[in-house]
């Protein structure tokens, strides 16, 4: 066998000289990296154990820590791609076990910190100072930077991230696990490394399937559903990362008509009329992430900005930027909230009652009323408890207007009582109102907005 330094290096001479910068030419080379890193791995292991496919948590987590420990290029890559696979095929119970290892033997060591503390408090020299970050990185931020480099490792870790986001919810101690996950992603999905694709009927069918099967806030139904979401009046973007190549991280969906709409149903059918006038306005009608390992990792702001500038050059006439968002947070806040003193005491049983396909007056106003009192008034800590009004107002829009009635699918009927939000992005006001509301807390909101407040 060849020294495997040699064998890595030369293949690493064979990718660049035939065009290693395609995806498909570096997948090819990293996999036949794999393949004599595999062979190599197989001469070192003495042991059964060493040989035994990883089937449980403790003997996956005593792998890991031999990919903390290797050296070896190829072999590395191998031994990644072998704890990737079989990480992948672990059922919940051994998912939970293995992340509970990552976060007691992975950990950071408190006595190394502290003596590297206090050699730098004696030495304030650069080397010791290095020594108290290294020791503040815990082991499993190597390992998770290590799998990385596997063929598919980024995909597995947003995968492994996700199910740990699902055992968070009963276990807090994996938190820390979590933490580190999160700070790498925030450095992997960077704005630098997306790219922004237009999503049309010619793309390659594995993307619009993903597109149907992601999309998050109004079900497409079918081939015939998103062919008409990506007719001539309408558009889709979407960012890629090159780890995950035509799998999207995030998509918007966009409507473009002669008026700010006020309900759903016009946006989605499929046969409807031209729009009476010329384009002007640009509706953000849907916005989905697709991938929940990638969970507050932010990409929606990036995605509208970048698509604002892409339609502007494409189409000067456009003039109005809006969405037609939900209030996904609006019916959950009305059932537990004490309402008495913002809306009549005879009102107050009737507004919680689940909305019909006929909605008396009197209820509906309330409904607005109590509506914009949750978006502009309620909130967690500092910030607006309704999480779309965090998003767009955080991207410096204004809350422009309510729409009773805009959306009455079951979904909608649940969640915003059927009542949608125009959030306006004013080209010239974006950074202003960005600035307020993270330095003041001030929520830009029109005058139609606030007056319903006093009615």
């Amino acid at each position: 066998m060849a020294d495997e330094g040699v064998t890595t290096v030369q293949m690493e001479t064979d990718a660049a000289e035939t065009g290693s910068g395609r995806m498909t030419s570096l997948g090819r080379t990293l996999s036949s990296v794999v393949e004599v890193g595999r062979e190599l791995l197989a001469l070192r292991r003495g042991t059964q154990a060493e040989t035994e496919f990883p089937r449980s948590a403790e003997a996956l987590a005593a792998r890991c820590q031999a990919l903390i420990d290797h050296r070896g290029e190829a072999s590395g890559l191998a031994l990644a791609s072998e704890i990737v696979r079989a990480y992948l095929q672990f059922d919940n119970a051994e998912q939970l076990s293995f992340f509970q290892r990552l976060a007691a033997d992975f950990d950071v060591d408190r006595e190394q910190i502290l003596a590297a503390a206090d050699r730098y408090r004696e030495q304030p020299e650069l080397d010791n100072l290095q020594a108290i970050s290294h020791a503040l990185e815990a082991p499993r931020v190597r390992l998770f930077r290590r799998i990385n480099t596997a063929p598919e490792g980024t995909r597995a870790l947003v995968i492994m991230r996700g199910h740990l986001l699902v055992h968070l919810r009963e276990h807090p101690d994996l938190r820390a696990v979590d933490n580190d996950l999160k700070q790498l992603f925030f450095s992997w999905f960077n704005k630098g490394f997306l790219e922004l694709r237009r999503i049309d009927w010619s793309s390659p069918a594995v993307v619009l399937e993903k597109i149907i099967a992601y999309e998050a806030v109004h079900e497409i139904n079918g081939w015939d559903d998103l062919r008409n979401r990506l007719s001539d009046d309408r558009r889709c973007f979407a960012f890629f990362h090159p780890a995950l190549q035509d799998d999207p991280v995030v998509f918007v969906e966009i409507a473009l008509t002669d008026e700010i709409p006020d309900a759903m149903p016009p946006l989605l059918q499929l046969e409807r009329n031209g729009p009476s006038g010329d384009l002007n306005t640009v509706v953000f009608y849907s916005i989905s992430n697709c991938h929940p390992g990638l969970h507050q990792i932010s990409f929606g702001n990036f995605l509208i900005k970048s698509v604002v500038e892409e339609l502007r050059k494409e189409m000067p006439e456009l003039k109005t930027f809006v969405t037609l968002s939900p209030v996904p947070g609006f019916r959950k806040w009305l059932l537990s909230a004490p309402l008495r003193g913002l809306v009549a005491d005879e009102l107050v049983e009737r507004v919680r009652e689940p909305v019909g396909r006929v909605v008396d007056a009197e209820v509906y106003n309330a409904l607005l009323r109590l509506c914009a009192h949750y978006l502009l008034n309620e909130k967690a800590g500092h910030m607006p408890r309704d999480s779309v009004a965090r998003f767009h107002l955080g991207n410096g829009a204004q809350m422009y207007r309510l729409n009773g009635a805009a959306d009455m699918s079951a979904k909608g009927k649940q969640q915003s009582a059927g009542i949608m939000v125009n959030y306006l992005y004013d080209l010239r006001r974006i950074e202003e109102n960005n600035d307020t509301y993270f330095g003041q807390g001030k929520i830009a909101a029109s005058k139609q907005m606030l007056r319903m407040l006093d009615t």
